[in-house]
């Protein structure tokens, strides 16, 4: 990659030589999008296309056509997940790898859940088990196609989880953030089982897994806790953390408080409030439809906003993490989708009045867009 080579960025043999673990945090939103669009995003390109042309071969052709088309439709999440490399790039390499393998297990996994031939709760806890086992480099690998008639993935979903392990056994502290990135994981592999199963069965089973939850979240709503555990991003910036060896345990607490549920919930929210148009056609479930009016839902991702704003301050460098939070409001409050729907338009621009750095960055993304058109 042209100008990256000589750093880290792009370059993993660099990286193998590199003993470098310091963090060297964006201080402002220009230098976070110049790290994103000039080493990032070509990184994470270039993980994908080893991915897809790995998905190109799988045998089975319904598996084949649901992990190309969750790598052509989803390739943002990988996008998105991966500013995290931004703010350590001795480690971008090895991050964006680690996130890029990981969230394709997701989008994969969603697809197959979502769009497959399954309405099975054990196949899709079968499946999720790869998610588990991708966080934890000890575990052994499964059969994770047992209860469904697709199985011949030549190896793919287990390429991606061995890809994750071997980078997670590269990170310095991740035996200090392993507890805590396992319980979100898990969280996110209940949701996807609860949320794939009959659209009968599907709200009695989150609002009685919720009923388990709900003395620690007395703020939320059973629709915004169940937003909340459907984000990566907690466990992205768990990775990053893992990069520091003198880590502590105090600052893996404060990060898993801090981004769990507020800024995950606000990550999540912010993408059902803009697919709801289609949701509503698919009929398929959406949290925001839970809302008893177009107001309620701006008042209430406002409320999950400003608490994620809150949140964040006592972590190291919170300047980095409020333009997090800045940065996807103003990225799916710009996205063409909300153009389309009145009630959510409406929506978009009381949450851009409530802060100026989020109209900074919406302003500064649609620069980009046009400066590479």
């Amino acid at each position: 990659m042209p100008g990256a080579r000589g750093r880290y960025f792009g370059d993993p043999k660099a990286l193998i030589r590199s003993r470098s673990t310091r963090l060297t945090v964006p201080r402002d939103p220009v230098t976070l999008m110049a790290r994103v669009y000039r080493h990032v995003l070509p990184g994470v390109r270039g993980e994908l296309r080893e991915w897809r042309e790995r998905a190109e071969r799988i045998p089975d052709a319904e598996l084949r056509r649901q992990a190309i088309a969750s790598m052509t439709t989803k390739q943002f999440h990988c996008e998105g997940g991966a500013v995290y490399a931004a703010a350590c790039p001795a480690q971008g390499p090895l991050l964006i790898r680690l996130i890029v393998a990981f969230q394709t297990i997701s989008d994969y996994l969603d697809d197959l859940c979502d769009r497959g031939t399954s309405r099975d709760a054990a196949d899709f806890r079968r499946l999720h088990q790869s998610m588990l086992d991708a966080v934890d480099p000890a575990a052994p690998l499964a059969d994770y196609y047992a209860h469904r008639t697709e199985k011949d993935d030549g190896g793919y979903l287990s390429a991606l989880v061995e890809t994750c392990r071997s980078c997670l056994r590269r990170l310095p502290s991740y035996a200090l953030v392993q507890p805590s990135v396992r319980e979100l994981v898990a969280y996110y592999c209940d949701l996807q089982v609860y949320k794939h199963i009959r659209p009968d069965l599907r709200e009695p089973a989150l609002l009685a897994w919720w009923e388990q939850h709900r003395v620690n979240y007395p703020e939320l709503r059973w629709n915004e806790f169940a937003a909340a555990t459907g984000s990566t991003l907690g466990v992205f910036m768990l990775f990053l953390a893992a990069t520091r060896p003198a880590l502590e345990p105090a600052a893996v607490t404060r990060i898993r408080q801090a981004y769990f549920p507020y800024v995950c919930g606000l990550h999540i929210l912010l993408d059902y409030l803009i697919d709801q148009e289609e949701d509503r056609i698919g009929a398929d479930l959406n949290f925001c439809f839970y809302y008893a009016s177009p107001e309620q839902t701006a008042r209430r991702i406002a409320f999950i906003g400003e608490q994620a704003r809150r949140a964040v301050q006592p972590l190291e460098h919170p300047g980095f993490h409020r333009m997090i939070i800045e940065g996807l409001l103003a990225l799916y409050l710009s996205d063409p989708k909300v153009a389309r729907q009145p009630a959510v338009r409406q929506i978009a621009k009381r949450l851009m009045q409530r802060s100026p750095l989020t109209r900074l960055f919406f302003r500064l993304n649609g620069l980009w867009i046009r400066c590479r058109a």
